[in-house]
C-alpha cells in the first residue's frame, strides 16, 4: 500500500506565517507540521511515500525530510504541483507512483491523535473502493459533512452546509485504490476553480464502494486559521506531555 502526503497550496490563511516558508513546515509544538502525517503512516506500516509539494519554497522539503532516513525509511518519493487546482488535482499527480496499487492520502496540515493502524487494516481487508475517516465535531460547517441514513451508512457527504445532516465531519485522511484516478478524470472544477475531493468521495458513495472509521481521539486541522493553527500547537503539546507521564 502507498502513502501520500499533499503539501502544495501557498498557505494563505496563515499569512504572513507562511510569506516565507510553506504552511507545512512551520512548527507544531517540537516537530514541523510535516512530520506528523509522515509519522502516521509509517506507524502504521507504509513506507512507500510519495511527497506532493508546490510553490517557490518546494526545494525546502528535500533540505528537510531528504530520504526520511529520520522516519525509518530507505527512500521518499516527491512530485510538484504547479498551482492551486485542489485536492483531488495533486492526488492525480501520483497516478504513476501509486501503480495500480492501493493509497493512503494524507493531508499535510491534518493531525491526529490516535494510530491510523486499524483503519488501514480495514481497508486493506475492503474488496477495492475507498475509505474516510469521521470525526465527531461541535461545529462541521466548516468541513465536508456525512449524512446517515437510519441505519448508520452514509448517503451523502455535503460540503460546507450550512445546516449540518450530523456533526460528523470527514477528516483529511482518504484511502483509495487504483479506480481514483478514473474518478479524478471525469472531476470538473467547482466554483473555486478545484477539482474537489467531496466529488471523489461521493463518487464512490454512489457506486457503492464507500466505507467509513471514525476517530474518536483528537483531530486538528492546523492550516485552516492563525485560531487553528495555534489551537494545534497547545493540542499537540498536551497530548505529548500527557504520553511522557504516563
Amino acid at each position: 500500500m502507498k502513502g501520500v502526503v499533499l503539501a502544495g497550496g501557498l498557505g494563505t490563511r496563515l499569512y504572513p506565517l507562511t510569506k516565507i516558508t510553506n504552511k507545512h513546515l512551520l512548527p507544531i509544538y517540537d516537530e514541523p507540521m510535516i512530520y506528523y502525517p509522515i509519522k502516521a503512516l509509517v506507524e502504521a506500516g507504509i513506507e512507500d511515500i510519495m511527497i506532493v509539494c508546490g510553490g517557490n519554497l518546494a526545494g525546502e522539503f528535500l533540505r528537510l525530510l531528504g530520504n526520511g532516513a529520520e522516519f525509518g525509511l530507505k527512500h521518499l518519493n516527491y512530485t510538484y504541483q504547479e498551482r492551486e487546482g485542489g485536492i483531488a488535482e495533486a492526488l492525480g499527480l501520483c497516478k504513476h507512483f501509486v501503480d495500480g496499487d492501493k493509497a493512503v492520502v494524507f493531508l499535510g496540515d491534518n493531525i491526529i491523535g490516535e494510530s491510523l493502524a486499524s483503519a488501514v487494516d480495514e481497508f486493506a481487508r475492503q474488496d477495492g473502493g475507498a475509505r474516510i475517516l469521521l470525526r465527531e465535531v461541535e461545529d462541521p460547517t466548516d468541513y465536508g459533512v456525512a449524512k446517515f441514513d437510519e441505519h448508520n451508512n452514509i448517503v451523502e457527504i455535503i460540503e460546507k452546509p450550512e445546516v449540518p445532516p450530523s456533526k460528523f465531519a470527514v477528516v483529511g485522511i482518504y484511502m483509495y485504490d487504483s479506480q481514483v484516478f478514473d474518478i479524478i478524470e471525469t472531476l470538473k472544477p467547482s466554483n473555486r476553480g478545484e477539482l474537489e475531493i467531496t466529488d471523489v468521495n461521493n463518487a464512490y458513495l454512489k457506486m457503492g464502494k464507500l466505507h467509513y472509521s471514525v476517530l474518536k481521539d483528537f483531530w486538528a486541522d492546523a492550516g485552516a486559521s492563525i485560531e487553528a493553527y495555534f489551537d494545534t500547537i497547545r493540542i499537540v503539546r498536551e497530548h505529548k506531555i500527557a504520553g511522557k507521564q504516563r
